[in-house]
């Protein structure tokens, strides 16, 4: 065995061996298990066992402030995967160091899920590649200094994987990879506990095959969940991990991971089985790839998702996703109202700075309205389902004085609930003012984007734009003429890279020059401002005014308050501080930030002079 495998091997070896046999009681299954990760370290080539090592000796390299994502969809943003390796400079001039390609495996057309039902973890869709076309972009990333992040899809494969396909017809030893019974009575044991994920487009938790056999089916129909309490399926979808970070993967987004153990009687989510998964998920990154990242998704409040990162003695997720801010955000714009965003910002800033989120104000995904209710209701009286229903109208243009567009997602009319789908400058009105060509309302909502990304970017982890924000794309609607996207309105904010307008992001009298070179300068502050660091120290102050949030940072003797205005209005607000203040972004000086002047949905970075610190 070789010597650095063995190293890594060795203090791992005792904790990993532990969980394993706990879980299974199968040491044969652990002996192969360990077999496999030699053999595929052995497989990994030598560019990267030689990133594995610098980064290796530099464990906080992801902690950067530096560090800004891009996700993207391959045949949106330039048709497959060789037409992105000839947009990487498009990509470098953004300033993006970390790329998330959405799911791109082997997938069944229109039984998909957009990428999410795989049909074989080691094979790209043809119309986008192959995987020596991956690999070759993979190289040209690490050559470029871009991590590059893939989506792996734990939870289920597609109906058409080779384990379905032989589960189906009898083969023995794979209808055990998946949860099958000959009749409905465990099935509807399991329905009285578990919460359907998408009870308008796809109800209950099973599907009944045409030979009478019932298999679970938590998201489509299409979609058969595996069965992670079988050695066999863990062993086998590690190594199918591992295949794609021998590819030069850098960062595994592990997809819907607090679904992967069924357990009857539970809701099946969050079990304590998932997180002993996790735990030797990374164990197996730190000795096979220790330069691989793992992303957890994890749509869930705060109080379940910061468990996933584990503890500072047996971590396990490395980074995770900042949703219940995302939402919360959308929130306060329609509301101007920052109460609910403080509170919540009060939450993540106690929580370990060793704790790593990414923040997004969009995504490939809709906007769920998963807020806190029950204190929105103590404090504001708020009805969740005629709140659910104002901010639909309000984002779709339907309320008086918005000018966001967007459309809705999931519309269930008993529950008075949907979601949400729209880009964000749609969102923040640049559609409407296009369409109207009124000059002022553009210019408005220029600056409510640009706020919106200061204040992603004003926070602790790493921000990630979604491909085409940063010049300002607006709503596709050309999905509604596609018979096989018609349905899906999320495929709204999921159109074609508009190429030609992108063209003018160097023109600063049009919207996209605004945008982009105005969120490049944020970006660029970001990277140079130590203010910005990981370990920096952060909190939430009164504003003096319910419109604006007041996010502080600290570090050393440096300290930067960030002043976030979500209503329509001029407000004035700030800080208790005395002192001379210069806001970043516009070069401003102040004598006292304790009441500054706000444009309408505009913001502050305001550094404190040093000679007074």
């Amino acid at each position: 065995m070789a010597n650095e495998f063995q190293r890594r091997l060795e203090r791992h070896y005792d904790e990993l061996k532990w969980l394993y046999t706990e879980l299974y009681r199968d040491e044969a299954a652990f002996g192969y298990f360990t077999e496999m990760l030699e053999r595929c370290w052995k497989a990994r080539k030598q560019a990267l066992r030689d990133q594995d090592a610098r980064r290796e000796a530099e464990p906080g390299w992801y902690r950067r402030r530096d560090l800004l994502g891009m996700m993207l969809y391959v045949d949106a943003f330039a048709e497959n995967l060789r037409g992105v390796r000839k947009k990487l400079p498009y990509i470098q001039e953004c300033g993006v160091n970390y790329l998330h390609l959405m799911p791109l495996l082997a997938s069944p057309k229109g039984r998909s899920d957009g990428g999410y039902a795989v049909s074989d973890f080691r094979s790209v869709q043809p119309r986008l590649g192959t995987m020596d076309d991956l690999e070759d972009l993979a190289d040209d990333c690490r050559r470029a200094g871009i991590s590059l992040c893939l989506d792996f899809v734990m939870n289920h494969t597609s109906e058409d994987h080779e384990w379905a396909k032989k589960a189906r017809a009898g083969e023995p030893g794979y209808r055990e990879r998946y949860f099958f019974y000959d009749s409905w009575d465990i099935p509807r044991e399991f329905e009285k506990t578990v919460p359907q994920v998408f009870p308008t487009t796809a109800p209950g938790s099973f599907t009944q095959l045409e030979d009478g056999r019932i298999v679970m089916t938590n998201f489509y129909p299409y979609q058969w969940d595996l069965n992670y309490a079988n050695p066999v399926v863990f062993n086998d979808m590690t190594e199918n991990l591992l295949f794609l970070t021998n590819r030069g993967i850098d960062v595994i987004r592990l997809d819907a991971i607090p679904y992967i153990w069924k357990e009857l009687g539970t809701d099946c989510r969050n079990l304590p089985q998932v997180h002993t998964l996790a735990r030797m998920l990374r164990m197996v990154c730190e000795i096979v790839c220790p330069s691989v990242l793992l992303l957890g998704e994890v749509v869930m409040e705060p109080a379940k998702v910061a468990p996933y990162f584990g503890t500072t003695e047996k971590p396990e997720c490395h980074m995770l996703y900042n949703v219940t801010t995302m939402a919360t955000t959308w929130h306060t714009l329609a509301t101007g109202d920052v109460s609910l965003l403080k509170r919540q910002m009060e939450t993540v800033c106690s929580l370990p700075k060793d704790f790593l989120f990414l923040n997004y104000l969009r995504c490939h995904d809709d906007i769920g309205w998963g807020l806190d209710y029950p204190w929105l209701g103590r404090n504001f009286g708020t009805d969740e389902v005629a709140h659910k229903r104002y901010l639909n109208e309000w984002f779709t243009g339907r309320f008086p004085g918005s000018g966001a567009r967007g459309e809705l997602y999931n519309d269930d009319p008993r529950l008075g609930d949907a979601r949400l789908c729209g880009t964000t400058a749609s969102l923040c009105g640049l559609e409407a003012a296009e369409y109207e060509g009124d000059p002022f309302k553009r210019e408005r909502a220029v600056a409510c984007d640009l706020t919106l990304h200061a204040w992603m970017l004003s926070q602790s982890g790493i921000p990630v734009i979604y491909s085409g924000d940063e010049v300002g794309r607006l709503n596709d609607y050309s999905y509604h003429d596609d018979p096989d996207r018609r349905e899906d309105s999320r495929y709204l904010h999921r159109g074609p890279f508009q190429w030609e307008p992108a063209a003018l992001r160097e023109d600063p009298d049009t919207y996209q020059g605004k945008l982009f070179q105005g969120l490049r300068r944020l970006e660029t502050i970001r990277a140079q401002e130590p203010c910005f660091d990981a370990g920096a120290d952060v909190w939430v102050e009164d504003s003096g005014d319910r419109r604006v949030l007041a996010l502080c940072r600290r570090s050393g003797d440096r300290e930067l308050v960030c002043l976030f205005n979500f209503s329509g209005q001029f407000v004035r607000a700030g800080v208790e501080r005395a002192g001379r203040y210069t806001e970043l972004m516009y070069g401003t000086r102040y004598g006292d930030i304790r009441s500054i002047e706000l444009w309408p949905n505009g913001f502050a970075w305001l550094l404190r002079d040093q000679e007074q610190s």
